[in-house]
């Protein structure tokens, strides 16, 4: 497996973050606690990272920056893959949560790597739930060709190992998709998750869960992954806040958390004190998690994020075993910058999971 190129050091706080690249941009005082980007090119070539072997599922992390840079995805990654994999299209039943709890009918579309057998049920698979932004669709991570070759590939060159992913939504047919509509929708998606989607998909497909009882989904929370951009990003952080008895490894891509607050009132501490309380309360350290929070220097909403890893990294209790913050030089509010983060986060959380060294 290559190593991933992680550098230490952050880009100066500029702007506001919104829910997607479609709010204004809003300057903000630059906070001055995080070090700036003074070197990057020098940084990257000197410092890289390691993960050291673990004889349990408990990130071993000593020897990573907990703030650094992401690496450019190759060009050969977002070429078509010899052995690509499968992308089909589930659907499943809901209800409303938003409204009145009504019956309806979602969709989520999966990813099967090369070579998958649903015949075979001896052979598991970890698994991750990918959200979209503001105004995306089920299906959306695996729309747009590149992301998928680049899947194909992490997995084809032993990246990491063979993979389901989940490409979700939190709309369904009855969705207001206006930004404050879908707050409210993402908002209420963990419930969706928690009793209709996952039940559904590892049901049916070949995860690490032997049922999909409440109790059977648990115990298997170490093989899974959830992550989101933009507004996907803050449905990531409220999946930590509700579903941490489910989700071992969380990637949000550009936000932070909503809890308390909203779009332009993100009470940033208050989020921060309640997931501190969550990890305190509920024995997190002993049983294990892991933020891999990213945003790009660049991107015309990433004042909220970066005040969120300000935030974070000032509390003793988010040691790099369980939070880094990673930024992509350069990286605007783009599928561009969701690839780079994608390629550089998959293979620090599947190493960990398998215990490999990168």
């Amino acid at each position: 497996m290559k190593k991933r190129c992680l550098c230490a050091g952050l880009a100066s706080m500029l702007l506001f973050f919104g829910g997607c690249s479609r709010q204004e941009n809003t300057e903000q005082p630059n906070s001055g606690d995080i070090p700036t980007n003074t070197s990057v090119t020098e940084q990257k070539t000197t410092e890289t990272s390691s993960i050291t072997e673990s004889t349990s599922k408990k990130a071993e992390m000593d020897n990573t920056s907990q703030t650094g840079y992401t690496t450019a995805v190759p060009q050969s990654y977002k070429t078509e893959s010899e052995h690509g994999g499968n992308v089909e299209r589930l659907d499943y039943d809901s209800l409303d949560y938003v409204r009145d709890s009504s019956p309806i009918t979602k969709t989520a579309y999966i990813y099967t790597p090369y070579g998958y057998d649903e015949n075979n049920t001896e052979k598991r698979y970890d698994i991750i739930y990918l959200m979209h932004g503001w105004g995306g669709h089920a299906g959306e991570y695996f729309d747009y060709t590149s992301t998928k070759n680049v899947f194909d590939h992490l997995i084809e060159n032993e990246d990491i190992p063979p993979v389901i992913i989940v490409s979700a939504t939190f709309y369904n047919e009855n969705s207001d998709t206006d930004f404050s509509g879908s707050i409210d929708e993402l908002r209420q998606f963990h419930r969706d998750f928690e009793e209709k989607l996952m039940p559904a998909v590892e049901n049916q497909y070949h995860t690490y869960a032997k049922d999909t009882t409440p109790e059977g989904l648990k115990a298997v929370r170490d093989h899974r992954i959830f992550g989101g951009f933009s507004l996907g990003s803050v449905t990531t952080w409220l999946e930590f806040c509700y579903d941490y008895d489910y989700i071992h490894y969380f990637l949000p891509m550009s936000g932070s958390c909503w809890y308390y607050g909203t779009y332009g009132d993100f009470q940033i501490e208050e989020n921060v004190d309640f997931i501190e309380q969550i990890v305190k309360n509920k024995n997190l350290d002993e049983r294990g998690y892991f933020i891999y929070h990213t945003v790009g220097t660049e991107d015309a909403v990433k004042y909220q994020s970066e005040e969120m890893a300000k935030e974070m990294l000032s509390r003793k209790i988010f040691t790099t075993e369980h939070y880094v913050f990673y930024q992509k030089d350069g990286g605007l509010h783009d599928l561009d910058a969701v690839q780079e983060y994608l390629y550089n986060a998959l293979p620090l959380f599947l190493a960990v999971i398998n215990n490999k060294i990168i």
